[in-house]
């Protein structure tokens, strides 16, 4: 697999909005500090982990070392490292794998937030890159939209990117607990 970034840019909006990939509705923030009435009990300062979505992977042979098969969800998927990085090029690699999450949830997300607007909405295409300096990762997202959409509205769904839930996850960036799991 590629390098993995160090580390991703900070956010520059962290304001919660429905969570379209996942079809529930918007979690609620509890305000603290000095605004506040009363400061938030534990549970509320520590919400409980719900599972979002699962994936099995299982991983390569001898003949094609970085071949791997996906089961997400019910959806199975290919992944491998291209030619270059002695793999096989039997599927997206896995960094492309990620665009493709936050790409496909930018589209899903600014689809759903169209329709509930009721703005003319005609398609959303979406354009990823990942850049590395071997420290620190960057991806480039290029949005285009077409529909009878007026500026504010062009203007607004641009902002909504900002904030789907994979642009959240990315950028506050997720714990990762890793463990043997002998079969």
């Amino acid at each position: 697999m590629g390098t993995a970034p160090a580390g991703l840019p900070a956010a520059r909006r962290t304001l919660p909005i429905p969570t379209p990939c996942e079809g529930e509705p918007a979690m609620s923030h509890t305000p603290t500090g000095p605004d506040a009435a009363e400061a938030p009990t534990e549970a509320e300062a520590a919400p409980a982990f719900r599972r979002v979505t699962t994936a099995v992977v299982t991983g390569s042979s001898a003949a094609a070392p970085y071949h791997v098969e996906v089961k997400a969800g019910t959806h199975p998927l290919t992944a491998d490292e291209p030619v270059r990085r002695g793999g096989s090029d039997s599927g997206p690699e896995p960094f492309a794998l990620l665009l493709a999450s936050l790409g496909s949830c930018t589209a899903i997300t600014l689809r759903m937030y169209a329709e509930r607007k009721e703005w003319s909405l005609e398609s959303v295409r979406v354009r990823l890159g990942y850049e590395t300096d071997g420290r620190h990762g960057r991806i480039d997202r290029r949005v285009a939209l077409t529909g009878a959409l007026d500026d504010d509205q062009r203007a607004r769904l641009l902002d909504i990117c900002e904030r789907t839930p994979v642009t959240l996850a990315l950028r506050a960036g997720v714990a990762i607990d890793t463990t043997e799991d002998r079969a």
